[in-house]
């Protein structure tokens, strides 16, 4: 229960993103949260997003027909249900009967929704290559650091001799913009790098890459790389001595970032506030046992990306694997596929893969699509292993492997099958000893484990219950046989409990085993 409530904030805040869904009307919802995201304060009446809506209409940007009074109400109002807008204080006249009906409500954009439509459209802008590293905020980390040390010493002194004069908020609010400078550099070096080594991770996974593209990739990871890496590692000794020096006096620091009006505890405060963001700052360029830096990780993941470019470099030039690559073939049957016309394509798939239409009646396979209305060729992508891709075939790469000789585990082994069979051993002696006297002993585990499985193997040859049954185990050296007897109740005691046989006569005889003679005992 109490996980249940804990996730239930989070999954409300999840269906702030239910517009961006590829559905039906989502180019609609994506035009009236641009809308309200557009301007400071927005606060529309149904109206005035229909009449926004029909420029947009008349530009091609959402459906004919979604600028209808009687269509916008409805959106606005999904909208808020997903929490994406809140209704507004003021009221309005309304322009129609059917927004007379809505109660003439007016519209605001929340504050996560603000969020969540500002990122879409960054993420719509970003372009699909590289992005640079703004190497140049390393040298200004390192400065600002500095001066914070500065600014620091010069707040807590004026703070010291009177915290209400003018010189000491002067100084407080100095210190306060290189704090949020510091972090504002920060944290767009750290999306840079993030943003780069992600895009360089997606191209290092491509199979097959062509000779301009490897030109290319190899500037950028002899070149960029490893000038970002030096720099990166010109500059971490001086920031990480800074911020050791920064933390001794870091407590001193946030009482004096504190601002002097009390904003209450739900107010979302700027980075650099609070202990946590100081600790973030230095685990990015600081290693801590078991927590290694981003400057570290920025290290082996430039030594992996080599690696893996110099594999592909090679791969291409010297046509790696079992077959060569038919990148060329398949590049020409693609622009092939492009500029044929639908029927013509249709040949072109039948002669290149020989896959013809089926004949067969068995029932269609399940919609492997999100939806119905979902294009084959927008649905979900099926992974293809590396040498299904590159040489065409399933089967396993490589030789079997040698068998290792590993004495000291065939030793083991050993060990255990001996202790196994003096454990067996023992509990037939067991059993053997306690023949003559079978109601009266107390088996052990071993022992009564051996008894059961006799048991089953004798129970299981008898045709009725009033027929006799027997078993035989040579490994052990054992028979039972059970013999019915009215009245007869046979009581075998464990440590477990108590193996109760009624109207049945059990008895237990050595016999003579591969290895040698031993005398035959009875229990009746």
């Amino acid at each position: 229960m109490e996980d249940d409530q804990a996730d239930a904030p989070a999954a409300a805040r999840l269906q702030l993103y239910a517009y961006l869904q590829p559905r039906e009307h989502h180019h609609t919802y994506l035009a009236i949260m641009r809308l309200f995201t557009s301007t400071l304060l927005a606060d529309l009446s149904a109206g005035e997003v229909s009449s926004a809506l029909a420029a947009a209409e008349r530009d091609g940007r959402v459906d004919i027909g979604e600028s209808h009074i009687d269509v916008v109400i409805p959106r606005l109002r999904q909208l808020v249900e997903w929490g994406n807008l809140v209704h507004g204080r003021r009221e309005t006249i309304a322009a129609s009967i059917a927004e007379f009906q809505q109660g003439s409500m007016r519209y605001q954009v929340s504050k996560l929704a603000v969020r969540v439509q500002r990122d879409v459209d960054e993420l719509l802008r970003v372009p699909e290559g590289a992005r640079e590293v703004s190497r140049e905020l390393l040298p200004a980390i390192e400065r600002g650091l500095t001066e914070l040390g500065e600014a620091l010493a010069v707040a807590a002194a004026r703070s010291q001799r009177d915290p209400g004069s003018l010189p000491a908020r002067r100084a407080r609010e100095q210190l306060a913009e290189r704090v949020t400078t510091l972090f504002l550099q920060h944290a767009e070096l750290a999306a840079t790098v993030r943003d780069f080594y992600a895009y360089l991770g997606q191209v290092l996974t491509r199979h097959h890459l062509a000779p301009e593209e490897i030109a290319g990739f190899r500037n950028l990871l002899v070149e960029y790389i490893q000038v970002v890496v030096e720099d990166v590692l010109r500059h971490t000794p001086a920031i990480a001595s800074s911020l050791t020096t920064l933390a001794r006096s870091r407590s001193e620091l946030l009482r004096l970032l504190r601002p002097a009006e009390q904003l209450g505890a739900a107010v979302e405060r700027t980075r650099g506030r609070g202990s946590a963001d100081w600790q973030e700052f230095t685990d990015w360029f600081v290693d801590r046992p078991g927590n290694p830096s981003q400057v570290t990780a920025l290290r082996e993941a430039t030594t992996r990306a080599i690696g893996a470019l110099l594999a592909t470099v090679r791969r291409a030039t010297t046509g790696g694997g079992l077959l060569p690559s038919r990148r060329a073939e398949l590049v020409r049957l693609a622009g092939w596929f492009d500029a044929a016309s639908p029927e013509r394509a249709h040949a072109v798939y039948a002669a290149a893969f020989g896959l013809h239409s089926a004949r067969n009646l068995l029932p269609a396979p399940e919609h492997d699509g999100d939806d119905e209305h979902t294009p084959w060729a927008d649905g979900p992508a099926i992974d293809v292993t590396v040498s299904v891709r590159g040489r065409g075939d399933r089967g396993a790469r490589g030789r079997t492997s040698r068998i290792m000789d590993d004495p000291i585990t065939e030793q083991g082994l050993l060990a255990q099958a001996r202790e196994a069979d003096e454990r067996r051993a023992a509990a037939a002696d067991e059993l053997a000893a306690a023949a003559a006297n079978l109601d009266e002993a107390t088996l052990s585990g071993e022992a009564l484990g051996a008894l059961c499985e006799l048991l089953t193997l004798a129970m299981a040859q008898r045709e009725g219950a009033a027929d006799p049954g027997a078993a035989t185990d040579q490994v052990r050296g054992l028979a039972l046989t059970l013999t019915p007897q009215v009245g007869r109740t046979t009581r075998i005691r464990s440590k477990a409990g108590t193996l109760t046989l009624r109207d049945t006569l059990v008895g237990i005889t050595r016999v003579e085993t591969g290895k040698s003679g031993k005398k035959v005992s009875d229990a009746r």
